[in-house]
């Protein structure tokens, strides 16, 4: 009677242990499944209706071969892959070839051939982004360009949280209070506008008007086609 009841005993808990640890297993797998789900949709959001999963924005590509010569000539000449559709503003602007190349000729002339500097002009691009609380996309490839450019993470930070310049460098905050008077207060005062000159001199204050109106330009193109290629919701 002993050894039976032992034996009966024994055979109940082995099934309770198996019947545990299946639960547990099938617990585990469930926990894994929802993971897995949720990292795919944060890899993978779903897009709205209207956004083409090619160009990601509202408006579908334009190839090279849907030109004409003259527009062609234009696409050759903005320097990419004559394989693959140029993307961002100029994926956008394409669409008049004229327009994207006036786009192109107007970046070139403040950034490429400009007088600022690549620090400078760094910093100059991610106040003009930042400030028109739009384009995320060009906020954090040109976070990496300023860094490459030697631009100190104290000035990033100002400008991305819209902080007090204080432990910002001088020219940096100049910069910084240059953008934001003319994208919060649509005008410059006289002793910042004559900073500027001191700074940068006539030329590359203008320049520096051309380099944050063309980046202004850029985030509201991308944000009229509602463009979802780079991460959302930085601020």
């Amino acid at each position: 009677m002993f050894f039976a009841d032992t034996a009966l005993s024994l055979e109940m808990w082995i099934q309770d242990s198996i019947g545990s640890w299946n639960m547990k297993a099938m617990i585990w797998a469930g926990l894994v499944a929802a993971t897995a789900t949720l990292w795919g949709q944060a890899k993978n959001p779903r897009l709205p209706n209207d956004i083409d999963p090619a160009s990601h924005s509202r408006i579908p590509l334009v190839h090279r071969q849907d030109l004409d010569a003259s527009g062609q000539k234009i696409w050759d000449s903005l320097g990419g892959n004559p394989d693959r559709p140029p993307c961002c503003v100029f994926g956008i602007a394409i669409y008049n070839p004229e327009m994207a190349d006036a786009l192109f000729k107007l970046r070139n002339s403040v950034v490429r051939d400009g007088t600022l500097g690549n620090h400078i002009t760094e910093v100059a691009i991610l106040t003009g982004t930042r400030e028109q609380q739009m384009s995320s996309n060009e906020w954090t490839g040109h976070e990496a360009a300023a860094r490459k450019a030697g631009v100190d993470q104290t000035t990033i930070d100002a400008i991305k949280e819209r902080k007090d310049l204080t432990g910002v460098p001088e020219k940096d905050a100049l910069v910084i209070r240059f953008g934001r008077e003319l994208f919060r207060d649509r005008k410059i005062s006289s002793e910042t506008f004559a900073k500027a000159v001191e700074a940068f001199g006539r030329r590359g204050t203008v320049e520096l008007i051309g380099v944050m109106a063309d980046y202004a330009m850029v985030a509201l193109m991308l944000e009229a086609v509602d463009e979802h290629r780079g991460p959302e919701h930085l601020w």
